[in-house]
């Protein structure tokens, strides 16, 4: 009567003469023998597999897979990036501070971010500024992020690449830097995005890194992706290139303590980086499209 005919319990204690609690307690009892069984066939089953999928296979917590609605990959990243920004919203708290990176995927999660409330909380680098890239500059996100959240946020006065390892120790011992970036380390939440390397859209050139052997460089250093402007490996490990030595950032290794670290990235020549980042188990939350978690998922599964 209940699941064939429709009828509510109500109905059904005035059809048959039982109270009320007893046609409950008859339904909850065909429940309990295996009589009646549920399932949930949802439009989107496939996405909810293949976020179940990327966590099983790199130790995620968790994957947030967006449907891919377009052959541009900008399209596809602010999907993206609108799907972290409300799990961001929803997990912020007072008091929290958040560290990002540069990049357009931080830019995405930040121009997607539609608060209902002023948040009490604290905006940082994760890594030294760009000079001439100003809307994906670091320094102009972390004070975006800090605006919309209408929270506070702290500028690094420093570089994301030194000239030498000796300048960029130097760097790092400066008070100024340090404080920021020690902000960074005790950040509740960072936002990070996962750069190409290898790509004609790669970004990683374009940040005026004063030269480390160029393109053949990169290939010799065997990198897949870049990860706060470090250089990782198909593995998960540094790779030993010298520009790695130089970054004036948190390290990959000071990324993982974070508690809750969100990479997020989009297209087919994100797939290599993504997937060797997250071999180093260096994210909590990977954010993607449907057609880059499938083709990152492929990657995880061959031996390396």
């Amino acid at each position: 009567m209940h699941y064939i005919e429709g009828l509510s319990q109500a109905e059904i204690a005035k059809r048959t003469g039982l109270s009320h609690p007893m046609v409950n307690r008859l339904v909850k009892e065909g429940h309990e023998r295996g009589y009646v069984r549920i399932e949930v066939k949802s439009p989107r089953q496939d996405l909810f597999e293949l976020e179940q999928a990327l966590a099983e296979a790199s130790g995620l917590t968790e994957a947030m897979v967006v449907p891919t609605a377009s052959d541009q990959d900008s399209v596809n990243l602010q999907a993206a990036g609108r799907s972290v920004a409300d799990h961001i919203l929803t997990v912020l708290r007072d008091g929290d501070t958040i560290c990002v990176s540069g990049g357009v995927g931080v830019s995405a999660v930040i121009q997607a971010m539609e608060p209902t409330r002023a948040y009490d909380v604290t905006v940082v680098p994760a890594t030294g500024g760009v000079q001439g890239k100003h809307f994906v500059d670091v320094n102009h996100l972390a004070a975006q992020l800090a605006s919309k959240l209408q929270g506070r946020a702290f500028q690094i006065h420093a570089p994301i690449f030194a000239a030498s390892r000796a300048e960029r120790d130097v760097l790092m011992s400066l008070q100024s830097v340090g404080e920021v970036l020690d902000r960074a380390r005790a950040a509740r939440i960072a936002l990070v995005g996962i750069g190409s390397v290898l790509s004609e859209s790669s970004t990683y050139f374009s940040l005026h890194a004063p030269g480390a052997g160029g393109l053949d460089g990169l290939r010799q250093s065997r990198a897949a992706g870049e990860l706060i402007a470090h250089l990782i490996d198909a593995d998960g490990h540094l790779c030993d290139y010298p520009l790695n030595e130089r970054v004036v950032a948190l390290s990959p290794e000071e990324l993982r303590t974070i508690p809750m670290t969100i990479g997020i990235a989009a297209g087919a020549h994100k797939a290599e980086p993504i997937a060797g980042i997250l071999r180093g188990g260096y994210l909590d939350i990977l954010a993607t499209d449907e057609a880059t978690g499938t083709h990152v998922l492929d990657i995880l599964k061959r031996p390396t």
